[in-house]
């Protein structure tokens, strides 16, 4: 019986992914890997509609892509690949945005949260339409689900109007991808500001898994707390303790019940000295898995270019189906 698709993809806008990312999102793309036929890819197409470098996205994409193997996302297990690099991408979003309503457009949160800090005029026609290449991205590879959070579900609804609005105007070609809810995973915040999640825009309170790794130590350890001393969880009233928690407990694999009982009568020195040293020793296994396959650039550009190879062989299909629906010469 063949397993159900799931699709997923990250921007490589930092040169590390942070702790956020890997609790967040990164460890279940990992874990899907055993029940679902996972294609995952890095968004660099997505990472150029705003102002950027193009030698610094080339290493960022490469850096990306290593991160993700040295994680656990496995090519034997999951096609991996770089956006760019499968050209049906940007032909499929055009046929999507002939099809979208400007209005419709214009109603997507992340566009006029993102132009209003910059100021209207600084943003881009590719920040606008960013959805619709991304109702491409998933719509290429017909997956049954698409792991999203709140910020994204906006998204996968256009995704799945749009899929709709070409099957009922063309003819039918695209499923509709349903919400994945991954289980529960760790809500990781700003370290200096815990009402925040973590996010390179923060960089202050956020834990870079590349980082040196006295530089995690040192930001865990002035990590904002309370005027307390009590270990336990309480995310209202006591955020600061209760993300150190959730992320003790995230890599030491006890539950936080269990973490509040150990610390009972202990003061906030030995907790986060704790803290330290679980991320602190996973950053540094990590490290060396990321830098190993960075340090042979031909091997991993091999890798990337056979997880191109791979996804091209499934968007063409749908590409084709497109086309021919969409009265293109053959």
């Amino acid at each position: 019986m063949s397993k159900s698709r799931v699709l997923s993809g990250i921007q490589p806008t930092a040169d590390s992914f942070h702790l956020g990312n890997q609790l967040g999102a990164l460890n279940s793309w990992v874990d899907l890997q055993a029940e679902y036929d996972c294609f995952y890819f890095i968004a660099d197409q997505h990472a150029i509609t705003v102002e950027y470098d193009p030698e610094v996205l080339r290493n960022r994409t490469r850096v990306s892509y290593a991160q993700l193997l040295a994680l656990g996302v496995s090519p034997e297990q999951s096609t991996i690949f770089v956006q760019s690099q499968v050209p049906e991408h940007s032909q499929l979003a055009w046929v999507l945005s002939c099809l979208t309503g400007y209005g419709e457009a214009s109603r997507m949160t992340q566009f006029k949260d993102k132009s209003a800090k910059g100021g209207a005029g600084s943003a881009s026609v590719g920040l606008f339409t960013y959805p619709i290449l991304q109702a491409a991205d998933i719509l290429l590879y017909q997956p049954e689900f698409v792991p999203v959070g709140e910020d994204q579900r906006q998204h996968l609804e256009l995704t799945r109007d749009l899929a709709g609005r070409f099957n009922g105007r063309f003819g039918e070609v695209f499923g509709l991808p349903k919400p994945l809810i991954v289980k529960a995973t760790a809500k990781i915040r700003d370290l200096q500001d815990p009402t925040k999640k973590m996010s390179k825009s923060l960089p202050t309170g956020c834990l870079f898994l590349l980082d040196d790794p006295k530089k995690i130590e040192k930001k865990i350890k002035s990590a904002v707390t309370d005027s307390e001393t009590v270990v336990r969880f309480d995310e209202e009233n006591k955020p600061g303790v209760s993300n150190l928690l959730s992320i003790l407990s995230a890599y030491s694999g006890e539950s936080i019940a269990d973490l509040e009982v150990r610390y009972e009568g202990q003061m906030y020195g030995p907790f986060k000295t704790e803290v330290a040293e679980v991320v602190v020793d996973f950053a540094k296994g990590f490290q060396e898995r990321t830098n190993e396959l960075l340090a042979d650039t031909g091997a991993l550009d091999q890798q990337i270019a056979s997880g191109a190879t791979k996804a091209r062989s499934v968007a063409q299909q749908t590409l084709d189906a497109v086309y021919e629906k969409s009265g293109f010469l053959r």
